[in-house]
């Protein structure tokens, strides 16, 4: 009796001095801030934890969005034994013992096992496949998370038979939530600035925040008077910008869009320095990176265009990067693209063209279809003679031929004019000697 006060005494102890992160870590998931997709009240993975139907799964998400503490409420949930391990550290016998212990177990109880494995990722593909078997069989229910996509670091056999939950950074109102949760359990307030600032910082890591938030707590309460002691600590802005070791940036909401425009328009201008110091105000102030990637996709069609086409390819590359790297390291990527879009030779001309089109399609009665440009693949549409004249391309050298694509009421009209800047110049001198004398030959020559 003794030993299990002096073992509960322990345990209260080593709760009392452990992180604030792991001290308010949810007993249910009800308690789970975020992730509402899936833990809602018709979420996927809340109606399989509470019917205790969990299969094998793989948590994929960024740091601190509760991969950890999902498989540990699963596990809960469930009648089954949690055991966990660490990628990082287990071998392939420990593996091996782990299966061997599941099978005693069911074998013997009657008991399944739910096997935690963090950082899946880092296990090699010997490690991986000894797991399969047991997975397989159902003697382990396999629950691996990893911060890496699954589809490039988990091996094809073992992601087939487990169910993928894709876990999201938290926004900044769960953040908030979270935040204001730790300043209760440290017995302390904050000011609303210095809340956002935490939460800005925290890059939608749950866990992050929260250390944050105990190293804010404890700068505050270290200003504190001695005969102050009784006072609720209060954390200000200044606490929790040195807590994060990074100024705040004041960043309203009209300065969101002030900052965004100086940012398009300096991309505009071919001024790369410019479009880099708005790119780090941006990211500085904790604007969503996702948002700056969407806005270089449309700069690169809307101003560079065709005057250099494989900007578009560049902007998207950057944004593919921002979902599959991640801040901070996509920062790189976001600068690449906002400088190669700096210095490329910029034209309008398509985004003009459309917009003339779409003018015209509003405005202009709407022309029907040249009959050598209907769908001829159909029974019956010989009869009607579509297709009747049309010329394919193809037979002709050079793979072009004067052919009219375009209701006869609108043949005139002209919408792409391309400049004279990069790529978008060659196409337009070649129109251009179209136009006169060399016309047979440069149509004869187009793309």
């Amino acid at each position: 009796m003794g030993e299990d006060l002096f073992a509960a005494a322990a345990q209260a102890r080593l709760q009392a001095r452990s992180p604030l992160a792991s001290r308010l870590r949810p007993g249910s998931l009800d308690e789970v801030v975020g992730q509402r997709k899936l833990l809602g009240p018709n979420g996927s993975l809340r109606r399989l934890v509470e019917a205790d139907r969990l299969s094998s799964a793989i948590l994929w998400g960024p740091p601190g969005t509760g991969k950890t503490t999902l498989a540990r409420l699963a596990a809960s949930a469930s009648s089954k034994t949690f055991l966990q391990l660490s990628a990082v550290s287990a071998t392939v016998k420990d593996v091996r013992a782990v299966i061997a212990e599941a099978q005693e177990r069911l074998g013997a109880h009657g008991q399944g096992t739910i096997l935690f494995l963090d950082e899946v990722h880092r296990f090699n593909k010997a490690q991986q496949d000894a797991l399969l078997p047991a997975v397989e069989s159902g003697v382990l229910t396999l629950i691996g998370a990893t911060t890496e996509n699954p589809f490039f670091e988990v091996n094809a056999p073992l992601r087939s038979r487990s169910t993928l939950f894709r876990l999201e950074p938290l926004d900044p109102e769960d953040l908030s939530i979270l935040i204001r949760r730790g300043l209760f359990a440290e017995r302390a307030s904050a000011s609303e600035d210095a809340v956002t600032h935490i939460a800005s910082r925290a890059s939608g890591d749950g866990r992050q925040a929260l250390t944050t938030v105990e190293v804010a707590v404890a700068l505050a309460g270290a200003e504190t008077k001695d005969d102050d002691q009784d006072e609720v600590v209060h954390v200000k802005l200044r606490h929790a910008e040195a807590a994060s070791d990074l100024k705040s940036l004041r960043y309203g909401r009209d300065e969101h869009y002030d900052i965004t425009s100086a940012f398009i328009k300096s991309i505009r201008g071919s001024d790369p320095d410019a479009g880099v110091y708005w790119l780090a105000r941006m990211l500085a102030a904790g604007e969503d990176a996702r948002f700056i990637a969407r806005r270089l996709v449309v700069l690169a069609s809307e101003d560079v265009g065709m005057a250099d086409p494989m900007s578009l390819l560049i902007a998207n590359a950057a944004a593919h990067a921002v979902e599959f790297v991640g801040l901070p390291e996509a920062r790189i990527n976001l600068a690449q693209a906002v400088v190669h879009l700096a210095m490329a030779p910029k034209s309008n001309a398509s985004y003009r063209a459309l917009n003339e089109a779409m003018a015209d399609v509003q405005e202009l009665p709407a022309g029907e279809v040249p009959v050598h440009l209907r769908d001829a693949h159909y029974r019956g549409a010989a009869s009607l003679g579509h297709g009747d004249g049309y010329v394919y391309p193809h037979d002709h050298p050079g793979g072009w031929v004067d052919q009219e694509y375009r209701p006869s009421e609108l043949s005139d009209r002209r919408y792409y004019r391309p400049t004279d800047r990069g790529f978008e110049g060659l196409q337009g001198a070649r129109e251009h000697k179209a136009d006169g004398e060399g016309e047979t030959e440069m149509k004869n020559s187009k793309p």
